[in-house]
């Protein structure tokens, strides 16, 4: 049975990304969102906080192991202070966790120390593809043997900072099977669109990118070429999303909540009438009933339980309801206040709404 009580390791993580959360992601996610454009330094400094590093052993750059338990704290404290700012500092892993897990002895000792031992750069994963049938394990995007290497072509949606990328790892279909191509920025054949214009995350920049013909040598395939490989990462991938949707969603119950605590109506707390305070309680039990069930989902990734994937998708597909329910109550809750945008509720339910379009842009 897991265990609630988070270790020295994981309190002393908790507490540094809380104080950059409230600090720093906070205050600037505003100007951001409008702006759409994230501070460098604002992104650095979260890198700096380690949360990928964390997940790294020491003889690849790292200075700990990989546990999906611990990212889920992480990314649901980042979230709470910004979606668009927690994608951003958590985008080097969509590149380095797979091949952590995933990858060849070869790949691991060659990659990883290029993005843990430096600052923050643009190492990115393109898996999402422009359909409304989108499946991770039925791509359109495909590899195709040639000579001593592969060529890639199809094309990719919502790829992060693709157009400045040192790296990417491509993921297409071979043989039938989805496989992981690590694929370097200035590759021919790889053609980058116009940055992407969303409905949230607008401080996050998401491209399109077209493969055509790109050619990559064979030892770029991804060292795990099995099915079980391709599953780890997408599971690591729901419970990353899980964890920052139950992160966004508390942060729009919390301000909710206070400001109903706070107004007055008729001379009358907001939060003392009975239909608001039933949806506070509501809003309260859905996200603590998600957040258990993604903390046991990374549990389970954690100790290799045959359920991890279904327990994965569980909480998944339970932030998606759970998110766009919690933020449409509290722009609710702020009534006309809550459709301004000088008030962060408006922006919290733009970025809950994607939450069921975000696979593939976060790992833990």
């Amino acid at each position: 049975m897991y265990a609630f009580e988070p270790s020295d390791e994981q309190k002393m993580l908790i507490d540094a990304i809380q104080r950059y959360s409230t600090n720093d992601l906070r205050p600037a996610a505003h100007e951001a969102d409008e702006t759409s454009q994230l501070p460098e330094d604002l992104v650095e400094k979260g890198w700096e906080l380690g949360v990928l590093q964390a997940s790294i052993p020491e003889e690849y750059g790292g200075f700990g192991d990989h546990s999906a338990v611990t990212g889920v704290l992480a990314a649901e404290e980042l979230a709470w202070g910004d979606l668009a700012g927690a994608f951003a500092v958590l985008t080097p892993g969509l590149f380095a966790l797979p091949i952590l897990l995933s990858g060849s002895e070869e790949q691991k000792e060659n990659f990883l120390p290029r993005v843990i031992e430096a600052e923050w750069k643009p190492y990115t994963a393109a898996l999402i593809e422009p359909r409304f049938d989108f499946d991770p394990n039925d791509l359109e995007t495909v590899a195709s043997e040639n000579n001593d290497g592969y060529l890639l072509n199809g094309e990719k949606v919502f790829v992060p900072y693709a157009a400045d990328s040192e790296a990417l790892l491509v993921y297409a279909q071979l043989n039938g099977k989805t496989q992981g191509f690590i694929v370097p920025g200035d590759t021919d054949g790889l053609i980058v669109g116009d940055r992407q214009a969303l409905m949230g995350i607008n401080a996050f920049p998401l491209f399109k990118i077209n493969l055509n013909d790109v050619r990559i040598p064979k030892q770029n395939r991804l060292g795990d070429q099995s099915s079980q490989g391709i599953n780890a990462i997408i599971d690591a991938s729901r419970v990353a999303i899980a964890a920052m949707g139950v992160g966004l969603s508390r942060a729009a119950f919390e301000y909710s909540r206070e400001y109903a605590k706070d107004r007055e109506v008729f001379g009358v707390k907001v939060a003392q009438k009975q239909a608001i305070a039933f949806l506070i309680a509501d809003m309260a039990i859905e996200i603590e009933a998600i957040r258990l069930l993604t903390w046991e989902a990374a549990w389970m990734i954690d100790e290799g339980k045959e359920e991890a994937s279904k327990y994965a998708y569980l909480a998944y597909t339970g932030a998606m309801d759970m998110a766009m329910m919690v933020t449409d109550r509290a722009v609710q809750i702020l009534g006309g206040h809550g459709y301004i945008r000088e008030h962060p509720v408006e922006m919290w339910m733009r970025c809950g709404r994607g939450i069921a379009t975000f696979t593939g842009l976060a790992l833990v």
